[in-house]
């Protein structure tokens, strides 16, 4: 699938993958930053996107800077919709105790595309009946 990539920054770097079999292609940062602990920064990548119609770009947490490094993004799991050409920010927060420092060119989050439906909600009296039923957190056992 082509993905078309615009650099605006100079430092930027376009999204790779570290092996051939990656789901998650790595961001870097276009900039340095301090993050404080217990504190969030937003990051430049220095570059925008153009996803094909039918897709999402979902931004995840590397899960080295997040387990090693207590860097991961604030909100969890980042949306980009196919129609968004901005420039690609992570919202990053320091989960630790000490400041961490992002240098420019460091891997700070994965990019994922995947498809996505559009939902049809329609309100409605009645659901199917399931098993499960109601049940919800952690209702299904260990």
């Amino acid at each position: 699938m082509k993905v078309n990539v615009k650099k605006l920054d100079q430092n930027a770097k376009l999204p790779t993958y570290s092996s051939a079999f990656a789901a998650g292609a790595d961001l870097f940062s276009a900039e340095s930053a301090e993050i404080p602990a217990g504190e969030t920064r937003f990051l430049h990548t220095g570059i925008a996107i153009e996803l094909p119609a039918g897709t999402v770009g979902l931004v995840y947490a590397r899960s080295g800077l997040a387990s090693k490094q207590d860097l991961a993004p604030a909100n969890k799991v980042g949306v980009i919709d196919c129609d968004y050409r901005g420039e690609i920010m992570v919202a990053m927060h320091n989960h630790g105790k000490s400041q961490r420092t992002v240098n420019a060119g460091d891997r700070i989050a994965q990019l994922v595309v995947a498809p996505y439906y559009v939902a049809d909600f329609t309100e409605t009296e009645e659901l199917s009946s399931t098993v499960r039923g109601e049940g919800g957190f952690g209702s299904t056992g260990k």
